[in-house]
């Protein structure tokens, strides 16, 4: 299929980028030329997104880090498999819901209750499927971390609106606003060097070199000392597990994701449901569009939010509410009058990366990796360099609530993304961050690449919509970037979608996407205007 150029009327709006061998994207521009760096030295898929995410927690702090957690989906090309693997954390063994007698702390040392997997995650993909050394991988980031790197304009912005934040914390004030206590500015160099002795102590040491000696006494020590729950002894027993994806098929191809407690049940419900429906007829309908998705979307956060849970702990009826009969059911129900609202209000949003690359191999890796809340915790562990998330912050005092804190539990993540397989092999591989906007800009990118006949650009650039509450809100609504206009806006509400807005074109709450597809010849890859990311390859 010929790739349709978008138009470049709006700045903010780019091109495909097409490459005959290997690609990568990412919401940074500087951690999408680490993951090259690596593909050009004959690294892996996975190699190029260890480099990519390692960079990202030196260059894009507030939103990612070895801090924090991660989903991981590879496809491995020798064996024609997808695997998934679950770096995300469980709680502190000293994690116990009578030390909160009101509620879970969602900034500060008593915030940061689960272990970070996110470096876990790094380095047992890399042990199954890199090609260079792990020190290869993370030599760009360490270089960043060491001598510097110029400040994204996203990174400016969040340093200056969360700076009571950032300097609440001295260790965190000291490495994010350097001893004048001053936000940086676009274009200025920023450097960690603390971060970057952790980050060679993994290339060193690997697994061990974060979650054993020097790094894990520091933050263990670090948060004893200022009233926290992790141990160095909670990072020492960490481990991550691989888990067989979900499927789901779509227009002829396998949808597939991560299982809980990644929210990748949702997106594979969605695109379960609107599998059943004439989504190819509502090209040119904008409000029959965005009403059918959002409706699919309802009914799959109403599952999501009964059931999603550490399957450890509950029981998670993925393959019910994936049946072809369950989802036929749902199809039908998009099209009743009323529109069925999840039954509680969802969980507030998060900030995110996702970065994918597809190797000359025909590897493919995508990741999604996360701090929870814009800046996590907003605690750097001692001299470690190391933003600690607060992905805890979703626990449930009520010991009813299948998110009540536990020792040893993961809570049920946000974190999700998404491999389409052909029957002659990878065909799309696509991700972004946002909360709950993760599973609906999933479903409207594959609805648009494949049921619309959108480049992979034009699919990520075009206006999008979020159901739900997110950065603090109390209630739920359906918001429009403004290029939907006012008209669609209104005649969404009389199709009875409630508390419908316009918002602000290409702003974060829409969430930073990243997506590339494999034909037969080539990849196309694309990055999101509404980040600070690039897509190229070689």
């Amino acid at each position: 299929m010929p790739i349709e150029r978008q138009p470049s009327g709006d700045p903010r709006v780019g091109r495909s980028f097409v490459s005959p061998k290997a690609a990568v994207a990412s919401p940074n521009a500087l951690a999408t030329s680490a993951g090259v760096d690596v593909l050009t030295r004959g690294g892996t898929a996975v190699d190029a997104m260890v480099a990519v995410n390692a960079a990202l927690g030196v260059v894009y702090p507030h939103m990612s880090g070895p801090g924090g957690d991660a989903f991981w989906l590879v496809h491995d090309s020798a064996s024609g498999q997808q695997h998934v693997y679950n770096a995300s954390g469980g709680a502190a063994r000293a994690a116990t819901i009578d030390r909160y007698p009101k509620a879970v702390p969602s900034r500060g040392p008593g915030a940061a209750l689960t272990v970070p997997g996110a470096v876990d995650g790094w380095c047992r993909t890399h042990e199954r499927f890199g090609g260079l050394s792990l020190a290869d991988c993370l030599a760009r980031a360490i270089e960043y971390a060491r001598d510097g790197f110029p400040v994204s304009p996203g990174l400016a912005r969040y340093t200056a609106d969360h700076a009571d934040l950032l300097t609440a914390v001295p260790t965190t004030a000291e490495t994010f606003l350097g001893t004048a206590f001053e936000p940086p500015r676009v274009g200025d160099i920023l450097s960690n060097h603390r971060l970057a002795d952790t980050l060679e102590a993994i290339a060193e040491d690997g697994h061990a070199g974060f979650y054993e000696g020097r790094i894990a006494q520091e933050i263990g020590n670090y948060l004893r000392t200022h009233d926290g729950v992790l141990s160095a002894d909670d990072l020492a027993a960490h481990t991550g597990e691989w888990v067989e994806p979900l499927r789901v098929p779509y227009r002829g191809r396998i949808v597939v994701v991560p299982p809980p407690t990644s929210e990748g049940m949702a997106t594979a419900q969605i695109l379960g449901i609107l599998d059943r429906l004439d989504v190819a007829g509502l090209k040119d309908d904008p409000v029959g569009y965005v009403d059918t998705l959002v409706r699919a979307t309802a009914l799959a956060f109403a599952d999501r939010d009964r059931y999603l849970a550490d399957p450890a702990f509950h029981e998670v009826p993925t393959s019910e509410i994936l049946d072809p009969e369950y989802l036929a059911a749902c199809a039908a129900r998009t099209q009743a009058t009323g529109i069925v609202p999840p039954e509680k209000l969802p969980r507030a949003a998060g900030d995110t990366t996702f970065s994918c690359a597809v190797d000359a191999q025909g590897n493919v890796a995508a990741v999604v990796q996360s701090l929870y809340w814009e800046w996590g915790s907003g605690v750097v562990a001692g001299d470690t360099g190391v933003l600690l998330q607060n992905r805890g912050a979703y626990f449930s005092l009520d010991p009813s609530n299948r998110d009540c804190l536990q020792p040893g539990k993961r809570p049920a993540s946000t974190l999700t993304n998404g491999l389409l397989v052909s029957p002659t092999g990878p065909e799309l591989v696509f991700g972004a961050m946002g909360g709950e906007g993760e599973p609906q800009t999933q479903a409207a990118l594959v609805t648009r690449i494949l049921d619309h006949g959108m480049s992979v650009q034009e699919a990520i650039d075009a206006p999008r919509w979020l159901l739900g509450r997110t950065w603090g809100e109390t209630r739920r609504g359906l918001r429009l970037e403004s290029r939907f206009g006012r008209s669609v806006a209104d005649d969404l509400t009389a199709r009875g979608h409630e508390n419908v807005s316009l918002a602000d074109d290409f702003g974060d709450v829409f969430g930073h996407a990243q997506a590339i597809r494999i034909h037969p010849d080539r990849l196309e890859a694309a990055s999101d205007p509404r980040s600070d990311g690039a897509a190229f390859g070689l």
